[in-house]
C-alpha cells in the first residue's frame, strides 16, 4: 500500500452526544430548560436525526423526501436537510435550529477516537501517503487543524466541494490522483460499508470499523498499519 484514504466521521473522529450538542447551544443562548424537558428534546432530536454524524433518522419526513439523498452535495442541500430534520422539534427559540447546525461545525463537537493520532502518525512514519474522503456540506479542515491531525492529511476530498458523494467512484479516484496514487496500492478505511465500499470499484482495498462513540472504541484503526504492510 503506499496510501490510506480515511472517511471522517465515525472513523476518525466523532461527534458530541446530542445532549451535549443541545445544552452547549441552550447555554449559549441563555436558555434554561428544565430537565425533564431537556431530556425530551433531545431524546426528540436524536429520534429525528438532526445531528450530523450522530444517529440517522427514525424516518425522513416527505417534505425532506428529495433533498436527503443529495444531502452531502452542497453546503446549501446539507443544511436544508439537518435543519429541516431538527425544526421537527418544538425548541423554546427558532433561532436555536440554525445554532444547533452551525454548532456541530465547530471544532469542539468533535473528538478523535483515542488511536486516530497514533495510526495517522505511524503512517507518516512509513512514507504512507493520507487522505480524507467525506460525504459532507461543510469544510471539516479546521477540525482537523484543531485537534492537531492535520499535518498527517496530505489531501481533502469533500463532496460538498466536488459536487458527488460517495458510493460515486469519482470522489476516490479523485483523491487517488491528489495522492499520485495507483488505485490497487491503496486502501479505504471507513465506516459504512454503501458509501466507502465504492472505492472497491476502483480496485482500492476497503477496511471498515464500527461507528461508535470515541469512549467505546479505542483501538478499532491500529490494523490499519498491519494491513498496509
Amino acid at each position: 500500500m503506499t496510501a490510506v484514504l480515511f472517511d471522517f466521521s465515525g472513523t476518525l473522529f466523532r461527534v458530541e452526544s446530542t445532549e451535549s450538542w443541545l445544552r452547549a447551544v441552550l447555554d449559549e443562548a441563555g436558555i434554561a430548560l428544565a430537565e425533564p424537558e431537556f431530556g425530551q428534546a433531545a431524546e426528540a432530536l436524536h429520534v429525528s436525526g438532526a445531528l450530523p454524524g450522530g444517529a440517522p433518522p427514525a424516518q425522513v419526513p416527505g417534505n425532506l423526501a428529495e433533498v436527503w439523498p443529495i444531502r452531502d452535495r452542497s453546503a446549501e442541500l446539507h443544511r436544508t436537510a439537518y435543519t429541516g430534520l431538527s425544526r421537527q422539534v418544538p425548541l423554546p427559540d427558532p433561532a436555536l435550529h440554525d445554532a444547533l447546525y452551525d454548532r456541530h461545525m465547530r471544532p469542539e463537537a468533535w473528538a478523535p477516537y483515542p488511536d486516530a493520532a497514533e495510526v495517522l502518525d505511524g503512517l507518516s512514519e512509513r512514507g504512507i501517503r493520507v487522505g480524507v474522503v467525506s460525504n459532507i456540506g461543510w469544510d471539516l479542515r479546521p477540525v482537523f487543524r484543531e485537534h492537531g491531525l492535520d499535518r498527517f492529511v496530505d489531501t481533502y476530498v469533500l463532496s460538498c466541494e466536488h459536487g458527488v458523494q460517495k458510493p460515486d467512484p469519482r470522489l476516490f479516484a479523485t483523491a487517488c490522483e491528489a495522492l499520485g496514487a495507483d488505485p490497487r496500492d491503496v486502501l479505504m478505511v471507513g465506516d459504512n460499508r454503501r458509501a466507502d465500499g465504492g472505492a472497491a470499484a476502483l480496485g482500492c482495498r476497503v477496511h471498515m470499523v464500527d461507528h461508535l462513540p470515541a469512549n467505546e472504541r479505542p483501538d478499532a484503526l491500529r490494523p490499519v498499519l498491519d494491513l498496509v504492510g
